[in-house]
């Protein structure tokens, strides 16, 4: 989990953006990923090539949020922006 912490604090939130605008997005009417979600939310979503789908428009979505709660995570001072992994020891 570190690891892919790790990668995700290492890509540009820019190109994540750019990535939810065109391939998150695409085709633009409606928006792919919405039609997806509601076809999952209906339980008409049982072709292979629909789950496919949803999880190729639904990734850079999930970066986004993955990136903005480690962005969220790290300590304000800290120039470096590393995410601030809490060790869990026996007095948490």
């Amino acid at each position: 989990m570190k690891k892919i912490l790790s990668a995700i604090d290492h890509l540009p939130i820019g190109i994540i953006v750019i990535l939810c605008d065109t391939l998150g997005l695409a085709p633009f009417s409606p928006p792919h990923v919405i039609e997806k979600l509601s076809m999952l939310v209906d339980g008409s979503l049982v072709k292979p090539i629909d789950w496919f789908d949803l999880i190729l428009h639904g990734i850079p979505w999930i970066l986004l949020v993955l990136k903005l709660i480690a962005l969220a995570r790290t300590k304000p001072g800290n120039p470096e922006k590393k995410l601030i992994v809490k060790n869990p020891g026996p007095e948490d």
